[in-house]
């Protein structure tokens, strides 16, 4: 599984809207959980240290009440370039079309060019339909011969059902994908007048 890091989430975040540590954490607990899951308050605040020194991000100190004053944090030039160099950079598709270094990237679409956005489409397309050439219809028999109780007839209908859902699943995001492009290449994501069902598939 492809994770992507801390790091880099963190510039992405920040370079759309300085932020506290407080609020960061808040931003991967809600709108941001699908990018990382299970986001510690200390993970954040060890990525934000380290990030001050190599010189990624800087800091403003406001006054608060209680034992510590608030800290908000913003994107230094260096530390965008690092972010973007991520984002435009080359894309390997993982292995699994369901981690999540695809969507983080469209959602940090609004840093990149509609160009780069096709481009990024365009492997990814690339990439699932070959592997949907390639295994769809693999040989998926097995005998059992380890000498344990093993129930062949529950297990094969279930791993028949399990391919059916990953079959249609795979599927789906294709087509969706392919709408994006298209609604891309048509200018209607800008304007807005992408079609409702879109949204709803």
């Amino acid at each position: 599984m492809i994770v992507v890091k801390l790091e880099l989430l963190l510039l992405g975040v920040l370079g759309v809207q300085p932020a506290t540590g407080y609020e960061l954490k808040k931003f991967f607990d809600n709108h941001g959980r699908f990018m990382r899951s299970n986001t510690q308050m200390s993970q954040v605040y060890r990525a934000l240290g380290a990030m001050t020194e190599q010189g990624w991000v800087g800091y403003e100190v406001s006054p608060r009440p209680g034992p510590q004053d608030a800290k908000t944090y913003r994107v230094t030039p260096e530390g965008m370039t690092v972010f973007l160099d991520w984002l435009t950079g080359p894309y390997n598709p993982p292995s699994k079309y369901t981690d999540p270094d695809l969507l983080v990237r469209l959602t940090f679409a609004g840093f990149m060019t509609e160009e780069q956005l096709l481009r990024l489409i365009d492997i990814e397309l690339t990439a699932r339909r070959d592997q949907v050439a390639r295994f769809r219809d693999r040989d998926r028999t097995f005998t059992p011969s380890a000498g344990f109780p093993f129930d062949l007839g529950l297990a094969v209908p279930i791993a028949e059902r399990l391919h059916q859902w990953g079959s249609e699943d795979i599927d789906r995001h294709i087509d969706r994908l392919e709408r994006l492009r298209d609604d891309l290449r048509g200018g209607r994501v800008r304007s807005g007048t992408e079609s409702a069902a879109a949204h709803n598939n």
